[in-house]
């Protein structure tokens, strides 16, 4: 019995100590980024390394309707016609301003918000290369880009 006991103690020592480092070496880095009014992201650049777990979290900070100044985060795959992926998709409102024959071109996305909302999207980093990210929002693209940088 006692070496059961000791067993036991062993192996629940054991894992208490390996439990909060798997923990923490699965969890997303994650990326606060706001949008406004004014047609903007807090942050142009992300940069990460191939295979990193990324969690991009975005909160419009507008205060008008969603219908008129509604934000999205779309990250695209390297090589995507930025122009055409925006042309494509100002006109998608029932799948989030993603235009369906576009969807093979993004990587991960955030759905369209209204003021005051928050949505969230976890990803793994792509290879080596740059990735734009917008808001397909109609008419915000221009404005609303950026770059993430993997490394």
């Amino acid at each position: 019995m006692k070496k059961h006991t000791l067993i036991l103690s062993l192996l629940t020592a054991l894992f208490a100590t390996v439990s909060p480092t798997l923990s923490a070496a699965a969890a997303p880095r994650e990326i606060q980024i706001t949008s406004n009014d004014q047609m903007k992201y807090s942050l142009a650049t992300i940069e990460a390394k191939a295979g990193e777990q990324l969690k991009v979290v975005l909160t419009n900070q507008g205060t008008l309707p969603k219908e008129a100044m509604g934000h999205n985060w779309v990250l695209l795959k390297a090589g995507t016609d930025i122009n055409a992926f925006a042309t494509a998709s100002m006109m998608a409102k029932d799948s989030e301003y993603i235009a369906p024959a576009m969807k093979d071109k993004v990587l991960a996305s955030i759905k369209v918000l209204g003021p005051k909302q928050t949505g969230e999207v976890v990803f793994t980093a792509p290879a080596a290369g740059e990735y734009i990210f917008l808001c397909s929002f109609p008419g915000h693209y221009m404005l609303m880009k950026g770059s993430l940088i993997v490394k």
